[in-house]
């Protein structure tokens, strides 16, 4: 039989033993928090009907990008001023309107973060074609 400073020290370890194990198993699954940028090159916008997509914004293909999911995604975009757009950012799995030439969105948060991006544009009624450039965007994932 322990003595009682014995047992409390062999409980004491097994309790601290069993903290590591599980903090490494779940730190383990965590996937590691990353960023990557893309610039797109410009695109002619002709017609309101029917929207043109950007080149995709292919993402790198390290490691932990594949098991990785979106978090805050950052973009800009330039258009003559005056000219009325609407602008889309779109994940193969959604599309999300944005507000405007610059911000940024979490609404694609938890889509898979090695999935190409792209934006999208149409021309509001009685529009003249419009030349969008500086595309550009920062995605952030984890």
């Amino acid at each position: 039989m322990l003595s009682w400073p014995l047992r409390g020290k062999l409980l004491l370890s097994i309790v601290l033993l069993t903290g590591c194990l599980l903090a490494g198993v779940t730190g383990n699954a965590q996937a590691t928090p990353g960023s990557w940028s893309s610039q797109i090159p410009g695109l002619m916008v002709a017609m309101s009907d029917r929207a043109s997509a950007s080149q995709a914004a292919t993402p790198p293909t390290v490691g932990n990008i594949q098991s990785g999911q979106l978090g805050r995604v950052q973009w800009q975009f330039q258009h003559p001023p005056g000219a009325l757009l609407n602008a889309w950012l779109c994940h193969p799995e959604q599309c999300v309107a944005l507000s405007g030439m610059r911000g940024s969105t979490t609404a694609l948060a938890g889509f898979a973060a090695d999935a190409p991006l792209h934006f999208r544009f149409a021309l509001r009624p009685g529009q003249r074609p419009v030349r969008v450039q500086g595309l550009q965007m920062i995605v952030n994932y984890q």
